[in-house]
């Protein structure tokens, strides 16, 4: 079982900075391939970035790439992910995820994640 705790969320004007963090438990943090994705009110959940065991691969949504960063510090069991000029239709409730078994740096569907923090509010105003 992996528990993953979201935090670093808030209120920001656009243009503006955050960065989330996601921390997991337990001691095998250095083998999960992990990830973000996003939900806005009224619209499906959808990919945000992903990122190896090893922080090596990352991939990202055309939507957020060149602005948004995905890290890990595996010596502290956290990901994070740093999000600059952000744009109000980067609302939403942000929520970090597992993969346990066949990810792919490629795979943007939800289904690929097997474990998921609580989401964290991130409300941009125009």
């Amino acid at each position: 079982q992996v528990q993953l705790v979201e935090s670093g969320g808030g209120l920001v004007q656009a243009g503006g900075s955050l960065r989330l963090s996601c921390a997991a438990s337990g001691r095998t943090f250095s083998t999960y391939n992990m990830g973000w994705f996003r939900q806005a009110p009224g619209k499906e959940r959808e990919f945000v970035a992903a990122l190896s065991r090893s922080g090596g691969i990352r991939s990202y949504a055309d939507s957020v790439k060149g602005r948004f960063t995905i890290s890990r510090d595996n010596a502290k069991n956290t990901m994070y992910l740093q999000m600059n000029s952000l744009k109000p239709e980067d609302t939403g409730v942000y929520s970090c995820a597992v993969a346990v078994h066949g990810w792919s740096v490629n795979s943007r569907s939800s289904s690929t994640y097997d474990y998921w923090g609580q989401g964290a509010q991130v409300t941009v105003s125009s």
